[in-house]
């Protein structure tokens, strides 16, 4: 006589023992090619906020700076995992996007004063604008851009953890 395999209980049939439920799958990580993806999208949307207050305010506010490096290291530390090549991507991009906040908010500022559009100052006009940035440019930038770029590398590292 052959033996067969008893009914489920009622309810939940995972509940018992003797029908033990297979563990879920463990989450993708250190996918390099994912994390540094997510820490580019970040980069872009950060330096046209950070941008938006500097044009707004006409100020450099290193709170802001902090949370676009903070915002591109989380970016590249969550979707990318402990890769050790994340945060100093991250930190990379970090200065890029502080960089073109830094550009976008002067641009955003010298256009009511010049009189043209902030897209033309930022395509057809960039030599310019660099030059305005460079004239402009003073420690406390090149600090904002060292504390976006230590605050990216620091929360890739603790985010991948």
């Amino acid at each position: 006589m052959s033996q067969s395999v008893p009914p489920p209980p009622p309810g939940n049939p995972f509940a018992d023992h003797a029908y033990p439920q297979a563990p879920a799958p463990a989450p993708v990580r250190d996918n390099v090619g994912l994390g540094v993806a997510a820490a580019f999208a970040a980069a872009l949307v950060t330096a046209g906020i950070y941008g938006g207050i500097i044009g707004a305010t006409e100020y450099q506010i290193g709170y802001a700076a902090v949370g676009v490096g903070y915002l591109i290291g989380l970016a590249a530390g969550k979707a990318g995992g402990a890769n050790p090549a994340l945060p100093v991507v991250a930190a990379i991009l970090s200065l890029g996007a502080v960089y073109f906040g830094q550009l976008l908010g002067l641009a955003i500022a010298a256009s009511d004063l010049l009189h043209v559009t902030v897209t033309e100052l930022l395509f057809q006009r960039f030599e310019f604008l660099t030059s305005l940035w460079k004239e402009d440019a003073g420690p406390m930038t090149f600090l904002f851009l060292a504390i976006g770029a230590y605050a990216s590398f620091a929360a890739a590292k603790k985010s991948a953890a």
